[in-house]
């Protein structure tokens, strides 16, 4: 291999690449042809429905390991369904609008739609290469009018519904791109695609109202058992509800009030000032006539224009904030505070006003950086703290102090007692706020759904009539990478109004990319359906899904979006579900040199690098052995190539020697025959289990022992290997689908073995004495090495092994009625004392018992073989491994010179003396 490695840096790379992929013997592009001609993962019409997706991915035009892994993953648990007799629904496609290709069009000066196409061409080409078993004919890209008619024609129905709406709103405003941008791609105050510095801007922008459904979203989560934990908290947190209290602050020197919404009534008493959003209404009023006015206005703009991210973020150093001059009263106690506008509180979560004080850390350093007096009323024991020397807030619970009627009280206990008491004096209301906001539309590209709203000078906002759906983007515009394509295509803007016929503009503005990613897994059910978005009556059958995969950067908003959806859709009577998707892998990252596999970080490794050198098979191999799905995957050059030595050794079970496939008699088969079957069956019993746990990395460490152990076990019965051999290939099938369809060819089965159904586990062919005599020799070889290098002699002459005596085992059988399953030594000695035999024995019985007490366990499968038969049997193997004389005793046989050692000889662990 060292030669290949090096030879394949010569002009005749390619060639010679593949040429190793062809001596495999397993033709890789034969039988992904064979599949496609036969159309060989249609889903069947019978069998009970199992629907198996990836989230789809956006055609940059090379796979990257991530997705190899993502994909494999999918593909495994696929194939695995397919031949358990379900009817699977796996398919692919291509979330295929976005900046990526407007960017691309800018730069290359080529078309997006010619851009996009050409990578869609290439991904689908690289995904058949690695042998994904998708259902290619229902491949959708949303890029596709037939797909993108029918976002536009959701949107209609949830502008009906109140679902969608126009309004103004502070937005991340890239200057460079010209579009705005969400939270999630603004990175560190930076365009996550340009790196231009963001600002904030107010646009009239559209949204739809997912705050709507934000307690079901939230209650829903609870229903979600196969999703990860971390998940559904994360989206617990996104959603944010908080319950607590509106407390209303007269304004001093005014019949006005500031209301401040709460979580912690608790803290009520220690409120030293309030802090207003720069963006509430009243921010503007409260400077009026101020002596610092001009100062006011101006921090007021300069905090509006402040990126959503470096305002947001935790840390105090960030919080800025300028006081107004006035002042409120804290209605519990009648203390004057002071107001404050603060970059840190936003219009648009609770009131726009928060009340500040000494139990929060931010509202701690923001009055220590600006002086304002600070106050506790909560401390360990309700003592008050010396506030001159505080360092910190105090965020831990307590006791009241300086609380009123409720000092002395626990804080946790108080906060509902003082929730109700401000409600009843009038000085607030209870109420229930979500962090959760509506889902911003607006985006001021061309490579998107275009939004279907024409405005009119006489009738206003007019929705384009769903006849003359879709709106199409045009096939030409000028992208000079300043503002929006759309704007300046005059045959796209200028339209008559649909009501008065008059002279209109459409709208510009192109659909969030998450609009087609939030129901393209109906789409799969019928994606050639022309009269509605999908055939209800497949959706029914098909959805929810069954297994979701994808990357954990999609926890938050693809999830909810999708779940939003999904209701919405239900609402209108076009699903009859609540939730999309059963069960969620969300799967590691690929990592190389400690970092994750990315260009930025010059770590990539190429898909079709290691499927030219090694092979599609090994590449699958290599990404599902090496952890559990969810863990991160480190990468190892060296774990690629041990993944293809064994693919081709464990191929090569299938070739030269004849197999058969007759009635197998476990009565007339040698011992290694029957520990071969028993082996196989128990892995096919594994193996299933693991799969259904997503546990892939262990049912491939079975497959790959059992696949060993037919290798290293010679003359064995010709229909014990048929089976065990054909076993192997059908089990390696939703990991390596290539070697498994060649191994079955060789074996002279008929079809594709991933259509070929599951093997079953004869558990008649278990055989325990079989595998316990394995074990015990197994374990002898490892023991007499250790023996002889403990030792020192390079060449013994002859080793005598020590078979435990008949009582031993009797003693095991005593415990093992006696249910003993944790190690307890006064229950061992008390149960084996119980028996005349074993107290007759005395010190024998105590060492014994002892020697059971961390291994009591073990013995609990174990049953009783004879020892000193399987170690004659193997005797002339011993004896060539070792290169000497062999001699098997009973223990009770051994001469008075050997008696001390042999008394060491337990059930299961011989002793042994090397001469």
């Amino acid at each position: 291999m060292q030669f290949v490695g090096q030879f394949i840096h010569s002009p005749f790379k390619f060639f010679f690449c593949r040429m190793i992929v062809m001596v495999t013997g397993w033709k890789e592009t034969a039988w992904q042809s064979a599949w496609r001609k036969k159309r060989a993962f249609r889903m069947e019409k019978t069998g009970k429905k199992f629907y198996c997706l990836e989230m789809f991915p956006y055609p940059s035009g090379k796979l990257h390991m991530g997705h190899v892994r993502n994909y494999s993953l999918g593909d495994a648990l696929a194939r695995f369904k397919r031949m358990n007799g379900f009817s699977v629904l796996y398919p692919m496609g291509f979330d295929s609008f976005g900046l990526p290709a407007e960017n691309a069009a800018i730069k290359a000066g080529v078309a997006p739609r010619e851009w996009t196409e050409k990578n869609i061409q290439s991904m689908a080409s690289q995904q058949e290469r690695l042998g994904f078993s998708y259902d290619w004919e229902r491949k959708i890209a949303t890029h596709e009018p037939e797909y993108y008619k029918w976002n536009q024609w959701f949107f209609l129905q949830f502008l009906k519904k109140g679902l969608a709406y126009k309004k103004k709103a502070g937005v991340n405003w890239c200057p460079s791109c010209q579009t705005v941008l969400a939270n999630e791609q603004v990175e560190n105050g930076h365009c996550w695609r340009c790196d231009s510095t963001v600002t904030q801007k107010e646009l009239a922008q559209w949204f739809f109202r997912i705050t709507a459904y934000a307690q079901e979203l939230l209650d829903g989560i609870d229903t979600l058992s196969g999703w990860p934990e971390r998940v559904r908290q994360m989206q617990k947190n996104w959603i944010g509800k908080s319950t607590g209290v509106t407390v209303n602050f007269p304004l001093a020197d005014s019949e006005s009030t500031l209301q401040a919404f709460t979580t912690r009534p608790d803290t009520i008493h220690s409120v030293t000032f309030l802090a207003v959003a720069p963006e509430h209404p009243a921010a503007v009023e409260l400077v009026k006539g101020a002596e610092n006015e001009k100062e006011c206005l101006q921090f007021i703009e300069l905090a509006k224009n402040q990126p959503f991210i470096e305002r947001s973020s935790p840390e105090g150093k960030n919080k800025e904030g300028i006081f107004t001059g006035r002042h409120a009263t804290n209605p519990v106690n009648g203390e004057k505070i002071q107001v404050w506008i603060a970059n840190f509180v936003f219009s648009d979560y609770g009131t726009g006003i928060v009340m500040a004080d000494c139990h929060d850390q931010r509202d701690f350093e923001f009055a220590k950086k600006y002086g304002i007096p600070l106050k506790m009323v909560i401390s360990v024991d309700g003592k008050p703290i010396d506030m001159q020397n505080a360092k910190e807030a105090f965020t831990e619970d307590g006791i009241l102090y300086d609380s009123g009627q409720f000092s002395g009280m626990q804080n946790q206990e108080a906060i509902p007692l003082i929730a109700d008491w401000i409600e009843k004096r009038g000085f607030g209301r209870k109420e229930v706020f979500f962090r959760i906001r509506d889902w911003l539309l607006s985006r001021q590209r061309f490579w998107g759904t275009p939004i279907p709203i024409i405005y009119c000078h006489t009738c206003g906002t007019v929705p384009v009539p769903e006849k003359d759906l879709p709106v199409l983007l045009p096939k030409k515009a000028d992208f000079t990478g300043l503002g929006n394509p759309l704007e300046k295509v005059k045959e796209f803007v200028n339209v008559k109004c649909p009501k008065c016929r008059s002279q209109a503009r459409r709208e510009t503005d192109t659909m969030d990319t998450f609009v087609d990613s939030s129901w393209y897994y109906f789409r799969y059910c019928s994606p050639r359906e022309k009269k509605a978005p999908f055939e209800k009556k497949q959706v029914q059958k098909m959805v929810p899904v069954d297994q979701y995969i994808g990357g954990i950067e999609h926890a938050v908003l693809h999830l909810l979006y999708a779940r939003f959806f999904t209701k919405a859709l239900r609402d209108l009577g076009l699903v009859k579900i609540d939730e999309p998707f059963k069960r969620l892998l969300a799967q590691g990252m690929v990592i190389k040199n400690g970092l994750k596999m990315s260009k930025s970080y010059g770590n990539v490794v190429s898909p079709e690098e290691i499927i030219d050198k090694y092979g599609a098979d090994t590449a699958r191999f290599f990404m599902l052995f090496s952890a559990l799905p969810e863990k991160e995957l480190d990468w190892s050059d060296q774990g690629v190539q041990a993944a293809y030595r064994f693919l081709k050794k464990t191929f090569e079970l299938s070739k030269g020697e004849k197999v058969g496939f007759g009635k197998i008699d476990a009565k007339k088969l040698s011992m290694q025959d029957r520990l071969v079957l028993s082996r196989t069956t128990r892995t096919i019993i594994e193996v299933t289990q693991r799969i259904e746990n997503f546990e892939l990395n262990f049912a491939l460490s079975e497959i790959m022992a059992l696949a060993n152990e037919v290798h290293s076990s010679e003359n064995l019965d010709k229909n014990v290997k048929g089976h065990a051999v054909k076993t192997v290939a059908l089990l390696l099938n939703p990991f390596c689908p290539h070697v498994s369809e060649s191994m079955w060819k060789e074996l002279g089965q008929k079809g594709f073995s991933s259509l070929a159904k599951w093997p079953k586990a004869d558990k008649k062919f278990i055989d325990q004495k079989a595998e316990t005599m394995h074990e015990l020799l197994q374990n002898t070889r490892a023991d007499t090495r250790k023996v002889i290098g403990l030792s020192r002699i390079s060449a013994p002459k002859k080793i005598t092994f020590f078979t435990a005596p008949e009582w031993k085992w009797k003693a095991v059988e005593e415990l093992k009625k006696a249910g003993i399953v944790k190690p307890d030594f006064s229950l061992i000695m008390k149960t084996l004392f119980s028996n005349q035999q074993f107290r007759e024995k005395g010190k024998q019985t105590e060492a014994l018992a002892k020697f059971f007490l961390q291994r009591i366990s073990y013995y609990n499968d174990k049953v009783q073989v004879n020892e000193f038969a399987a170690l004659n049997e193997a005797k002339s193997m011993l004896e060539k491994e070792f290169g000497c004389e062999i001699a098997v005793l009973s223990a009770d046989k051994a001469l008075p010179e050997q008696a001390q050692k042999a008394a060491n000889a337990q059930p299961l662990k011989l002793a042994i003396i090397v001469e």
